[in-house]
């Protein structure tokens, strides 16, 4: 019960609230305001506010509309208010808006008769602003989250990422229980995160099996924090997707059982070695062939204590190529197998990882064989170069096209001595004597026109166009003038008053 002299009194009690508090005549009029009901709303008097619930109602506008219409006015209708939450700005400067939670109580008079209606305004501008940036930045979060209320374990919060990573609708989690989506399905450690569920306390991450509608199951880590929302304890669920890992993990064992496969069937002398200290990991079936050097020998051990370098400065040189560009490519090396024969390698390496360890890939290739007969062939070479007056003229000029290879790149496609005719070499043995026509033709007793002949078949086989060419071209490939072939003819005499010219 009210009246007038305990309703002064009343206002002092309440004029130091933190709350806001307005006092309100059943027919509309406002006849108080405490000072943190004025701050409040943004005014330092009572009228600036407004004298009654209409002029109130002119003065503020609501910036989210109510479903039932603004709390003022319903109050008046007699209806009782309990934490209605309501967003109201002045008409004249919309910009700056409150946020308040409205309760309401009504006081009467010694009859029971409605005698003034008390409104008490909590601002809650601050806790809704930071509930607005928590949904912001939830919604926005790219790592998948759910929250779930503690007194019912129910979903009422969900982002995109948790959508996008299992593909539920977002009408099938909200409201759907931790009974409906099992968060924590063949957890590591299920046990442990029920517990802490239920004492609100923090879930560690670990990992489990998430059931979703489209692959069946979804491997991810799991974790929970407890959070309020609107006062209500809840924990936020927060996932990491390790679908992607487990493929990726999946390819790199299948690469990596290929890669052992191949490696050890591979024909070439393969080895992986650390790149620290090249201390073997792996060696293949060829390279034990090649070295005489059984697996178990080894690896674990470096090239160093194998001995398998003969040369120290060939080795560090070797090292060197490789650590300055990842690879090297055509290195020859003298080697020394396991029983100490030595042989010539060519090398060829990749810096790789292994299990996060940098590594080198060496090949090896067994030369031996061709440097010496390199070394042979050279010998043979300049042994028959020495003294040519023994050997084959056409043998000759091949061993002097492999030793002079660049020399005799321009005449690819051209005849050589031993596509000439008996006829022709004749002709062109008598050629580097400096013999005409009529002199050859009398000496081999055909016709100069027939020498003619010979002659130009000799031009277009060995690529010139004079005499002169045919003697540089037999000169070249070490014929003298007199190691041609010549078949002995009867002597004829000319005839009386032919001409001895020479074409």
């Amino acid at each position: 019960m009210t009246d007038q002299t305990t309703r002064p009194q009343f206002e002092r009690i309440i004029a130091g609230l933190s709350e806001g508090v307005l006092l309100i005549e059943p027919e509309g009029e406002i006849t108080y305001a405490n000072r943190a009901a004025l701050r409040m709303h943004g005014v330092r008097d009572l009228e600036a506010l407004g004298l009654s619930v209409k002029a109130y109602r002119s003065n503020y506008i609501l910036t989210k509309r109510a479903k039932r219409g603004h709390p003022i006015e319903r109050v008046i209708k007699g209806e009782v208010l309990d934490d209605v939450e309501v967003h109201v700005a002045r008409r004249d400067n919309p910009e700056q808006d409150w946020a308040h939670r409205l309760r309401s109580m009504v006081m009467k008079d010694a009859q029971g008769q409605p005698d003034y209606i008390v409104v008490i305004i909590t601002d809650v501008s601050e806790m809704v602003e930071a509930e607005e940036r928590f949904e912001a930045t939830f919604a926005a979060n790219p790592a998948p989250s759910v929250i779930c209320r503690l007194a019912d374990q129910r979903f009422i919060k969900v982002n995109e990422g948790f959508l996008a990573m299992t593909g539920y609708k977002r009408d099938a989690v909200l409201g759907r229980s931790l009974h409906d989506i099992d968060l924590l399905r063949q957890a590591e450690r299920r046990d442990l995160a029920l517990e802490r569920l239920r004492l609100w306390e923090t879930i560690p991450q670990m990992e489990a099996s998430l059931a979703v509608p489209a692959d069946g199951e979804k491997l991810v880590i799991v974790g929970g924090q407890p959070i309020e929302i609107s006062d209500e304890p809840c924990m936020l669920f927060t996932f990491a997707d390790l679908e992607p890992r487990r493929r990726a993990e999946a390819r790199l064992r299948h690469s990596e059982e290929h890669f052992v496969r191949l490696f050890q069937l591979a024909p070439v002398p393969l080895s992986v070695s650390s790149a620290k200290d090249y201390r073997l990991r792996d060696i293949n079936q060829a390279f034990c062939a090649l070295t005489a050097i059984a697996s178990e020998e080894a690896i674990g051990r470096t090239v160093k204590d194998l001995d398998l370098w003969v040369d120290d400065e060939e080795q560090r040189r070797f090292e060197r190529e490789l650590a300055k560009s990842g690879q090297v490519r055509g290195f020859e090396a003298k080697l020394r197998t396991g029983d100490g024969s030595q042989f010539d390698a060519l090398l060829a390496a990749d810096a790789i990882t292994i299990d996060d360890e940098a590594s080198v890939l060496c090949a090896f290739q067994d030369i031996s064989a061709r440097k010496r007969s390199e070394t042979e062939l050279v010998a043979a070479i300049e042994a028959v170069m020495s003294d040519a007056s023994w050997f084959a003229q056409a043998v000759v000029e091949k061993l002097a096209a492999l030793r002079k290879p660049s020399s005799m790149a321009d005449n690819r496609g051209v005849a050589g001595l031993a596509d000439l005719t008996t006829r022709e070499r004749e002709v062109l043995g008598l050629v580097c004597q400096g013999l005409g026509n009529e002199e050859i033709g009398a000496r081999l007793a055909v016709a100069p026109n027939t020498i003619r002949n010979h002659l130009a078949a000799l031009y277009r086989k060995l690529g010139v166009n004079r005499r002169s060419g045919l003697i540089v071209w037999a000169r070249e490939r070490g014929v003298a003038e007199g190691d041609l072939p010549q078949r002995k003819r009867r002597q004829t005499r000319p005839k009386q008053g032919q001409n001895k010219r020479r074409a």
